[in-house]
This record gives structure tokens, sequence and C-alpha cells, in this order.
């Protein structure tokens, strides 16, 4: 990075992170995502997942500030001494999941996720999937309100929730979590390597109908959905050293 990085510096609407961006602006500069050295993002994990969305094919680090509710992907907001915080951050490398889905009327969509894949029923009655494993099946009948594909980076969030575990970063791993199990009542569902493709398929969707979510792009009405790590796909997250992503993804799990 440049000892005088040009700073992109993105935003949410809330009254806090526009008074940031104009204090922010106002010391530094702003360039325009396309011609800046690195982006910084102000808001929460929701504005962060919108900003890897938007400007991930880029390939500028991405350096997030709290200004929201929740700030897991996040640093401290502290405006002073920011070019020297971009310069002595941690990197961390994400590689989202590629999400395909196709709907009960045949179309197909494709999305990316940084956190998870999460397969929800729409109605009262409870979802029927059928589990795939690259090609193979797995599980015939999964009667659930849901189930979810969690990346490491996002295990923390809705897979946790989910009383799915806590993945480590670099463990090459994704998470298969069941969402409110009912048959078989007893799975908690599996771990498992990050180049496997999970295939759900759904049972009587017209009568069961689910809905497919990659981080907050959702597909009603789908029929299946083939989920798996894409390797062509990255983005990198800047941290300051003390509140590194490994630290925080280790001290979730010692929480009381």
């Amino acid at each position: 990075m440049p000892a005088h990085p040009r700073i992109a510096f993105l935003a949410s609407p809330s009254p806090e992170a526009q008074a940031a961006l104009a204090k922010l602006t106002a010391a530094h500069g702003q360039s325009a995502p396309g011609e800046a050295d690195v982006i910084c993002a102000l808001g929460g994990d929701g504005f962060m997942l919108q900003t890897l969305h938007r400007h991930g094919p880029l390939g500028l680090p991405v350096y997030g500030m709290k200004l929201g509710t929740v700030g897991f992907l996040m640093n401290q907001h502290r405006p002073e001494s920011l070019v020297e915080r971009l310069h002595a951050a941690e990197a961390t490398v994400l590689h989202p999941l590629e999400m395909r889905a196709t709907t009960e009327s045949g179309a197909t969509v494709n999305s990316l996720a940084y956190n998870e894949v999460s397969l929800l029923r729409q109605t009262r009655q409870a979802a029927h999937l059928r589990v795939h494993l690259n090609g193979q099946v797995r599980l015939e009948e999964l009667v659930c309100d849901g189930a979810l594909v969690a990346t490491p980076a996002g295990s923390t969030a809705y897979n946790f929730s989910a009383h799915g575990p806590i993945l480590p970063l670099g463990s090459q791993v994704i998470a298969l979590t069941p969402i409110a199990a009912f048959r078989p009542r007893r799975w908690r569902g599996a771990l498992l390597r990050a180049d496997t493709e999970v295939r759900l398929e759904v049972l009587d969707g017209y009568k069961r109908p689910v809905s497919a979510t990659a981080d907050s792009h959702e597909v009603r009405d789908v029929a299946e959905v083939s989920i798996r790590e894409s390797r062509q796909h990255q983005v990198t997250l800047l941290f300051d050293r003390e509140h590194n992503l490994e630290e925080r993804i280790l001290n979730e799990q010692f929480l009381t």
C-alpha cells in the first residue's frame, strides 16, 4: 500500500456513519472505488457485506469501522491515525460460497455468500430436504425449518445462532447446519471439506415452498440449491492487529 493511499470511503445511511464520512473525507479526501488503493467501509456487518458484494471484483483491500449494531467484521471506530492503522493492519483473505439456485419455474439464479447460504420454509409447514454431497445422497429426508451452509468467517453469525460449530479461519472446512430439525431429531449437521459440493433438494416444494438466501440475496420457491466454496473469487479484509478476525473467532468460543 502506498505511503499516502487513495481511500474510497463508503458509508451506510445511518446518521452516525454519514457524520463519520463527512469528517473522514474532509481529513483524507475521497477517491472513487475504481481509482482507490483501499476501501474504508463505515457501518455494520450488513453494510460490510454489501460493500464486498458490490466492490469485491475490484480486488481492493477493505478496512471497516464499526458504526452499526453488529460489527464482527469491522474495526473500532477511531478516526485518528487512520493511515497508520491501514499500514499496520493484518490482511485476511476470504473465499465466498457460490450458490446456484433453481426455482420451481425452472429459472436459475447464481449468487455469492461471504457468510452463509440458508434455506428457510416460506409457510407454516416444515421444509422437507434431501441432502446430496458430491453427487451422493447422504440424507434422504431432513424435516426442518431450514438448513444453512456457512463459511468460517460466517460461522459465528446465523450458523452459531442455529447451534452450528464455530470454524477457525484457514481450516478449509464449511459447516452444514440444520435449523430446528424435526427428523432426524438428533442430527446436528456436518463439517465438510471446503471443496465439497452440497446440493439441497426441496421435496414437495409446491406444498412446502422454500426460499434460499445468499447473505442478503433471496430467491423464492426454490426446487434445489447447489453450494460450494469459490476459488475464483476472493476478498481481502484488513483488521487492526489487536483485534484480528482469527482472534475474534477464537474469543467467541470462550464467551460465558
